[in-house]
């Protein structure tokens, strides 16, 4: 049975941007995937706000939401390319290597860049 997915990311990071680009390229075929940016609009009918869907990558899968991780591996499980990643990923041990990797070094990483993004579009707006 095919479950209904909804990828949820930060559409205005060039990294988040290229990356979901490449998943979209993956699944241009499968009609239960869908992507919604975060620059999309109101984000609140997936109880997220646009800072929730900057900071982190999410996933509305059966109505269950998934944010880190366990987001990145329902997406990946549904691409024939990247199932293997997800396996490896969802591998005791390995997992909680990934999850201190992207909880305390990417995601912020990339919030921070994204916040830099923001702080420099309303000095340029202001100027």
């Amino acid at each position: 049975m095919t479950r209904a997915l909804t990828v949820i990311y930060n559409d205005t990071c060039p990294i988040c941007a290229r990356e979901v680009a490449g998943y979209k390229r993956m699944t241009a075929d499968d009609p239960d995937i869908g992507y919604r940016g975060l620059s999309e609009g109101e984000l609140s009918d997936f109880g997220l706000t646009k800072r929730d869907a900057a900071r982190r990558f999410h996933v509305l899968e059966d109505g269950t939401l998934y944010d880190g991780v366990p987001a990145f591996t329902r997406v990946w499980r549904r691409i024939p390319r990247l199932r293997w990643l997800a396996r490896v990923i969802e591998t005791p041990g390995v997992r909680q290597v990934a999850d201190i990797l992207y909880d305390y070094a990417a995601a912020p990483a990339l919030f921070a860049l994204h916040r830099r993004r923001e702080r420099l579009g309303k000095a340029v707006h202001r100027g």
